[in-house]
């Protein structure tokens, strides 16, 4: 196990009726007037809104509402909420929705506090010194947002997917109702499971040495997602379930599960990146066909912990490591395949022709991944074993 230190500032409330506390939150904060940054309909639609609103109506928090914040969230857009939280003159801002706007807040509220161009800060010409503080309400459980430091962004007219991390970004406190989470899609649910697996998939194999702990607890967060997605798309409104896959979520990528590891490997997350930017895709939707390719082209790097996971995941244990690897990584595309989500690069309508264009896009800022690392005719191998 590597030394590690560990640090997570984030204050949550977890479970039903806990979405009143954030006015509470704020005034204790020291805070009178937030940006509330939303999407564009599901948080009016279920009386999220109304609640986040009164809470806030009801602790004197004055609030400028800044909605139409997209799935895969653009420059753009952020560029606009930095200048409203300017021009409103803001004390912090509030993330009220999923990922995408967690994301956003985040990148808003660093924006806000520095003086150039706030892609500056993707791209390593300037450093995250300050940032507005960060609150939210969560209203799906995918990308961890809630709970850690990161985020990302796309550039849309470059193709660039981009994400910053910084310990500015952390929320100071974040909400999880997972009562709320029941109106979500079939898709929407399906989606953020897989991206809850992609984090952990992310840290399992990045060729750490020694982190039996770590391992059982990635594990477990896998097994309990695959259990418990199956019971959502049977009865979404089963509570239990959807607190069971809101907590996997958080302690998915909140820091936690990446303690005395390398740091992740990162790969499949940045291939499925170049893909989304290109064509729009849903994260998880991408996440779903790109992960088991990354595993067929990079098992024999660490067949060891490959065949753990066969063993762990699916029950496989008979057979030479190599088979119970590659059945595995079957079992995992059929897995997807049952719940509903693509499993090709076709399904999701990416053009073969454009290959080699998002490989070379996925690997313009370095090479990829940390078991193996990939440049661009890697990621182009990838994307044709992904294809059909």
């Amino acid at each position: 196990m590597n030394n590690f230190t560990y640090y997570n500032p984030t204050k949550i409330y977890f479970g039903k009726d806990t979405i009143k506390n954030i006015g509470r939150e704020l005034r204790e904060h020291g805070i009178r007037k937030v940006l509330l940054v939303c999407g564009r309909q599901s948080i009016f639609s279920t009386g999220v809104y109304d609640r986040v609103s009164a809470s806030l109506v009801g602790w004197h928090v004055d609030f400028v509402r800044f909605s139409g914040v997209q799935s895969n969230p653009v420059l753009s857009k952020v560029q606009e909420g930095i200048q409203l939280g300017r021009k409103e003159e803001v004390d912090a801002v509030l993330a009220v929705g999923g990922g995408s706007v967690f994301d956003s807040a985040k990148v808003i509220a660093a924006g806000v506090k520095h003086e150039g161009d706030v892609w500056d800060l993707f791209t390593g010409q300037a450093k995250i010194e300050d940032a507005l503080p960060i609150f939210g309400v969560l209203t799906l459980s995918a990308t961890g947002s809630e709970m850690n430091g990161n985020a990302v962004i796309t550039k849309a007219e470059e193709n660039k997917k981009w994400g910053i991390g910084s310990r500015h970004l952390y929320p100071r406190v974040s909400i999880i109702d997972p009562e709320f989470q029941a109106y979500l899609s079939a898709r929407d649910t399906v989606n953020g499971a897989v991206d809850i697996m992609s984090h952990v998939f992310e840290l399992y194999f990045d060729g750490s040495k020694n982190v039996e702990l770590m391992q059982e607890y990635s594990e477990a967060i896998i097994r309990t997602v695959m259990k418990n997605v199956k019971i959502l798309l049977t009865n979404p409104s089963d509570y239990e379930a959807r607190a069971q896959i809101a907590w996997a979520a958080t302690l998915a990528l909140n820091n936690s599960n990446g303690t005395g590891r390398r740091g992740g490997d990162w790969a499949a997350h940045d291939i499925e990146h170049s893909v989304s930017a290109f064509y729009n895709v849903a994260h998880g939707a991408g996440l779903a066909v790109v992960t088991p390719a990354w595993m067929r082209y990079v098992y024999k790097e660490d067949p060891k912990t490959f065949a753990r996971f066969a063993e762990k995941i699916f029950g496989i244990t008979t057979g030479p490591q190599e088979e119970k690897t590659l059945q595995a990584i079957e079992q995992l595309i059929n897995f997807f395949r049952e719940i509903g989500a693509p499993v090709t690069l076709k399904e999701l309508g990416v053009k073969y022709e454009d290959l080699e264009k998002m490989a070379g896009n996925a690997v313009q800022q370095r090479p990829l991944g940390k078991l193996k690392k990939l440049q661009k005719e890697d990621v182009l191998a990838i994307y044709k074993m992904a294809y059909e």
